[in-house]
């Protein structure tokens, strides 16, 4: 029972990270095309946006490969429902 809360915990941990780094897509889309240095921002958001991903697959996985799955699978989810909400058309100015 406590493999099934630990997947559990880790696939909702990947939605949390997924979450986070497409609403930080979404924003730097938003933001990066009206500045100034667009590509600096690009830049600077994938870098940061990236490591935070992988840090958090990381601390998540802890050395069990069903764990990342987990995280992976909620991160993928989040991705969909990101795309769903805010994919094309959705918010076109």
């Amino acid at each position: 029972m406590s493999d099934l809360v630990a997947l559990t915990a880790a696939a909702g941990a990947g939605a949390a990270l997924g979450a986070a780094f497409f609403a930080g897509l979404w924003w730097t889309v938003r933001k990066g095309l009206g500045a100034r240095r667009p590509a600096l921002w690009f830049f600077a958001s994938l870098m940061l946006r990236s490591g935070l991903a992988a840090a958090g697959f990381y601390l998540v996985g802890r050395g069990h490969w069903e764990r990342m799955a987990a995280c992976l699978v909620g991160f993928a989810a989040a991705r969909w429902f990101m795309t769903a909400r805010f994919g094309e058309g959705a918010h076109a100015p």
